[in-house]
């Protein structure tokens, strides 16, 4: 028997899977560097992912993608999973991962630079330049570059691959409409493939040890990345992907500034991670601004359904 599933469920259970699923994914990732290279475990989790994906993908009888397409998802892939996610578990080292989930959450805000610069020449609404200055406050409040590096409120190097990495990820989101796409099972599958080929490389490059590292996976370290790989990648995604498509923007737009609340209590209440009173009231900024910027944009029509 067919089970029907009334929007509101599907609406409420897709949120749900969204806020806590990718908010618990730094904590994933937290207990994944443990053992293994943050890179190197990058890799492993998309190209592991990526390939099972691509595999479904064939066997319920989606064609092979064209070159174009082949291009087009492993050109995203390279910016948002290799990039993007490979910045993050980096800075999980070093940055208490509720701090790089904030850090990661002023996404709109580098999405709207990149896109006013290079595409929409769209000025920001007054709520949106609002949550722009707040948003830079918070910033520089949280990383207190006023005081010399190494009294600084975070480290300010893996800081700046955050950045990095959202700024690759923001590339990423603004021009993937903009290239050519396979199926979308198969172009996730095939981004995912992409950004682990491109984590690979660099953890060969930049990173040691990694087969001393693989050799001394335990148990934690193969749940952390059979939870990245099953909920964080195909069960959040697949939910995410059901909100762009079926729930208004603003309301799927709220992961931004539920995900960082999730990986703070998370990183507290499993790995024991603080938080001072500079770092907390920076996150409050940061949060607000990001609620600034979202509502902002939503409501000048800037962002695409």
């Amino acid at each position: 028997m067919k089970l029907h599933f009334s929007y509101q469920t599907k609406l409420f259970t897709s949120l749900g899977l969204v806020y806590f699923i990718w908010g618990s994914t730094y904590l994933g990732v937290k207990y994944g560097i443990e053992v293994l290279p943050p890179l190197l475990l990058t890799s492993m989790r998309f190209l592991i992912g990526g390939t099972i994906f691509f595999g479904f993908t064939l066997l319920i009888g989606q064609p092979l993608p064209t070159k174009k397409q082949f291009w087009g998802a492993s050109l995203i892939g390279f910016l948002l999973s290799g990039i993007g996610t490979g910045s993050v578990a980096y800075s999980i080292k070093y940055i208490p991962s509720g701090i790089v989930a904030l850090l990661v959450a002023l996404m709109p805000f580098w999405t709207f630079v990149l896109d006013f610069i290079f595409f929409s020449r769209k000025a920001p609404s007054l709520l949106s330049g609002i949550g722009l200055v707040l948003g830079i406050v918070g910033i520089l409040f949280l990383m207190n570059p006023f005081e010399s590096v190494g009294n600084a409120a975070i480290p300010v190097f893996p800081t700046l691959i955050v950045f990095v990495g959202s700024i690759s990820w923001a590339l990423g989101t603004v021009i993937s409409s903009k290239t050519e796409q396979p199926a979308p099972l198969q172009s996730t599958a095939l981004q995912m493939i992409s950004g682990g080929a491109v984590a690979l490389i660099i953890s060969l490059l930049a990173e040691e040890n990694q087969v001393e590292a693989i050799k001394s996976m335990n148990n934690t370290t193969y749940l952390a990345l059979g939870y990245l790989i099953i909920f964080g990648s195909f069960i959040g995604y697949s939910a995410y992907v059901w909100l762009i498509n079926n729930a208004p923007p603003l309301l799927t737009s709220t992961y931004a500034y539920i995900n960082p609340v999730v990986a703070m209590f998370l990183g507290w209440f499993f790995v024991g991670e603080s938080f001072g009173k500079q770092s907390l009231m920076a996150s409050a900024m940061i949060l607000l601004a990001v609620m600034f910027m979202t509502i902002g944009r939503k409501k000048t029509g800037y962002e695409k359904n």
